[in-house]
Order: C-alpha cells, then structure tokens, then sequence
C-alpha cells in the first residue's frame, strides 16, 4: 500500500517520464536524509535534485555559523541520494547571510532566492559574479493552498496556459522564461494531475519550446549572457 506521499510523488515522476520532460527538485536535505531512494530515483530519471535547504524552516533569525552548517548537511545528503552534490540553491525562507554564504561556498552554479524578475540576471556579491534564476510564486501549485488561489483544475490550467502563451508571443522578439511551482502533495492529486498533463501536452504542441532543468538554463545562459564586465 503506498503512502499519500508515496502515490502523489509517483503520479508526478509518471507525467514527466511519459514525455521525456526532466525537472528541477527543491528537495530539502533531512527528507532526502530519510527517504534516499527519492533523490536517487530522480537522478536516475535525468532530473535535477538541488538544495532547497536542511530543514523547511525560516532561517531568518538564524546564526551564520549554525546555518553554514545547515548548508553543508543538505550538500551532503543530496550527494549521498542523488550521487552527486547540487549546483542550484533555493532556501525559500531565507537570511540576510544566504547569498553570500551560497556564493562563499563556492560549488553552485545558482540560486533561486528571488522574485525580482522572469529571466535570469546576474548579480556581485563579495566581488564575485553570481547567477539568479528566479522562482515564482504566480506560476504556483501553491495556490491550491492559500487564499484566494484555485479550487479546479480547470482554473489552474487556464491560467497557465494563459501565462505561456502570452509569453510564447513575446518570445518571438525576445527571450522568456516561465518558471512554474509545483509540489507533489498538491499537484499530483488525480484531478490536478489531468490538469497538469493537459498544460504539459499544450506547451509540447508548439515549436521552439525548451522544456529544461534549471541547471541547463543556468549554463546556456552562462555561455550566452556572460556577466558583463
């Protein structure tokens, strides 16, 4: 008998591997501590597992030294999970020490402790460059859970599906990126599930799309919009 988490996690892995799609994990280090086989089943999919952090908590108030240390756990059980460490960064609830300590550190490609934008951008932190990839809150499953958010399927897919093709219009003259949020207890219910697959075979519908892991964008935009000098 698998468990809620079990099934709704399933649900999801199986609406990507049935379209070739990889995705990007959060996944936050003392669950994957507990649950290895989840990152390794990941990895072994071909998506990225990244850091959303040891605990899910708000690190705001936090001593720097304690959350280093935070940070060095999750780096390690992700590693021990997915076989390898991970290069993208996303506390959610971050401090006021989180970037330069991600930048310090010295193994991630990115983070993703933003809103402030829909493209990436690059930003100095201690006189070394560092990427930005923001997240969203708009483009989120989240709002099955908060007010006023969505309470259909329907009304979730229509809004994304209004989102991408806004954005597919205006890629035509230049660059866009969509991020969007989505958790396995929340979208991998079997009703939010068919609304996700139909916006996942929308997308796929149309031409010079490019379905990727944060970790790819991160180095295509690296290669083409350097940091200016």
């Amino acid at each position: 008998t698998l468990t809620y988490f079990e099934f709704t996690t399933l649900a999801i892995l199986r609406l990507f591997a049935q379209r070739n799609i990889h995705f990007t994990s959060w996944a936050v280090g003392r669950a994957l501590e507990l649950h290895p086989a989840a990152g390794k089943a990941m990895a072994d999919a071909g998506h990225e597992v990244a850091s959303h952090g040891w605990r899910w908590i708000n690190y705001k108030d936090m001593p720097e030294a304690e959350e280093r240390e935070h940070m060095r756990l999750a780096i390690r059980a992700i590693e021990q999970s997915a076989g390898k460490p991970p290069v993208g960064w996303y506390t959610g609830r971050l401090s006021q020490n989180t970037l330069r300590l991600v930048v310090e550190n010295g193994s991630f490609l990115y983070s993703s402790d933003s809103y402030a934008d829909d493209l990436p951008y690059w930003v100095g932190v201690g006189g070394k460059p560092h990427l930005i990839l923001p997240y969203t809150l708009e483009n989120n499953d989240m709002k099955f859970a908060v007010a006023p958010g969505w309470t259909s399927g329907d009304g979730w897919f229509s809004y994304l599906r209004d989102a991408f093709d806004v954005l597919y219009a205006e890629g035509a003259t230049s660059p866009r990126m969509m991020s969007i949020g989505l958790h396995c207890r929340l979208a991998g219910r079997p009703g939010r599930a068919a609304a996700l697959a139909k916006f996942m075979d929308h997308v796929l519908a149309h031409d010079r799309v490019w379905i990727a892991r944060r970790e790819d964008i991160a180095r295509h935009w690296m290669k083409v919009h350097p940091m200016p000098v």
